[in-house]
């Protein structure tokens, strides 16, 4: 019985030791992934990979590391599905989420609530429909995306932030 004590200890240390090992980022990795956060909202040139859906009114969804948001200075590319309730549904059964390129848009860059984190929301005017995408950028490459269509509830996405840099 004592031997069974003994193993479960040094079995809990050692789970706890490497546990502790973890993939951990130092102070340093932190802040140039900040700059570069930083950067990327500034020059308003970065890719959004969408990992959760969170549609109004329904369950979360896990999205496949297909979908993705990439804007640019002069280009936003959107592909992402919709779950939810459509006001107005599209005559082409493959125009369902939000797939589409624009080159015709006015991006708002603000700080947000808290010092680590920018709000940036892009709104689409060569679309037949208003869109606006906002993001809420946070400087450890977390980014929520909260997509308003006037044809369809609101949808919000939770992702990650990829940079030029990291690329």
């Amino acid at each position: 019985m004592k031997k069974f004590a003994f193993y479960g200890i040094v079995l809990s240390f050692m789970v706890l030791v490497f546990g502790a090992c973890g993939s951990t980022r130092t102070a340093a990795e932190k802040e140039q992934l900040a700059a570069e956060i930083r950067q990327a909202v500034e020059m308003s040139e970065f890719i959004f990979e969408a990992t959760y859906a969170y549609p109004t009114g329904f369950r979360s969804v896990y999205l496949s590391p297909h979908y993705s948001v990439k804007v640019s200075p002069d280009t936003v590319k959107a592909y992402l599905p919709y779950y939810g309730r459509a006001y107005r549904a599209p005559m082409d059964p493959r125009e369902g989420g939000f797939n589409f390129t624009s080159t015709n848009f006015k991006i708002v860059p603000f700080p947000g609530n808290r010092k680590d984190n920018w709000i940036m929301e892009v709104t689409f005017f060569d679309l037949d429909r208003p869109v606006t995408f906002r993001f809420d950028l946070w400087e450890n490459g977390t980014a929520r995306l909260d997509v308003n269509d006037m044809n369809r509830q609101t949808i919000s996405f939770q992702g990650t932030i990829e940079t030029k840099g990291e690329e």
